[in-house]
């Protein structure tokens, strides 16, 4: 009983690594374009209730698509530098406990939006289950992985314009979300060129590969477009100079990152994927200085 009982909490850490609890830049990356839209939806602050329920709905989307995806690569990550001592590929968990980890995650996601929020809004919420549940297997489909992860982070933007609204969403809504689709392949495609070495040798396909000595090229053309659709959402949504201001900080974020991929060095390469936390961070201080809002 003392040996069941002492590891107990060390399979309590070992089921967090899996959802990546320690490693919370997921959760940014998919948090900051709701945070967008739910403001520019209610022009202003959000209802209370919805608010929490798209920030849990993202912590637990996100949670069980890391737990799907390390099931998924069960057989890759073992061969993979970065990912070789993931629960997954070490041993440590078995993979049914993955699985049954997805399977609660998504339950209590869905059950979330079920309780709280319009028809509308539970059936696309179905559809970014399904995003999120097929992401992890793409990669062996077709090079452009980084796009359906893509759709799948945009898929909040629809979303929080009809919980709010309880409409379909408006243009505005559909611009933002393409917006989030390209910056997400930018940033993703960083990320995947951290890995591209071992994901050659294992057959993995990504942008990273397809783009080749273009990547940082692609990349910078991507940011670019990402800046000019975040223009026009300004200018549809009227929103005032100090969203422009933050656009152009974000800009520099954007060149800063350039700086750091010059090398194609991994470290660095990782390093420039995680400062993409910081320009969802920045627009989102822009919309919300149009209403008057704060993080205070």
């Amino acid at each position: 009983m003392g040996t069941a009982a002492s590891t107990t909490p060390h399979r309590l850490v070992l089921y967090a690594r899996l959802i990546r609890l320690d490693k919370p830049i997921g959760i940014y990356l998919l948090l900051w374009p709701a945070m967008w839209a739910l403001v520019l939806a209610a022009r202003g602050m959000p209802d209370l209730a919805i608010l929490s329920v798209f920030v849990a709905g993202v912590v637990l989307m996100r949670s069980a698509g890391c737990a799907i995806n390390d099931y998924a690569d069960r057989e890759i990550d073992p061969h993979v530098a970065r990912t070789r001592d993931r629960p997954l590929a070490s041993g440590a968990l078995h993979p049914r406990e993955a699985l049954a980890v997805t399977a609660v995650l998504a339950a209590l996601a869905l059950g979330l939006t079920v309780l709280a929020l319009n028809p509308l809004t539970i059936a696309l919420a179905l559809g970014a289950g399904l995003l999120a549940a097929t992401y992890p297997f793409m990669k062996r489909l077709h090079s452009w992985p980084q796009a359906h992860l893509g759709v799948a982070f945009a898929w909040s933007v629809p979303m929080a314009f009809t919980a709010i609204t309880d409409t379909w969403p408006p243009p505005l809504a559909w611009l933002l979300f393409a917006a989030v689709v390209v910056w997400t392949v930018a940033y993703d495609t960083l990320y995947a060129m951290v890995d591209r070495e071992d994901d050659l040798k294992l057959g993995v396909k990504s942008t990273a590969i397809l783009f080749a000595s273009a990547d940082r090229l692609a990349v910078g053309l991507l940011q670019g477009l990402v800046i000019v659709m975040l223009t026009g959402v300004g200018l549809l949504g009227g929103l005032g100079p100090g969203y422009y201001v933050a656009l152009g900080i974000g800009a520099v974020l954007f060149v800063y990152q350039q700086v750091l991929i010059r090398g194609r060095d991994p470290g660095r390469c990782l390093r420039a994927f995680l400062n993409n936390q910081y320009f969802g961070l920045v627009v989102f201080l822009g919309i919300a200085s149009h209403y008057g809002l704060s993080l205070g």
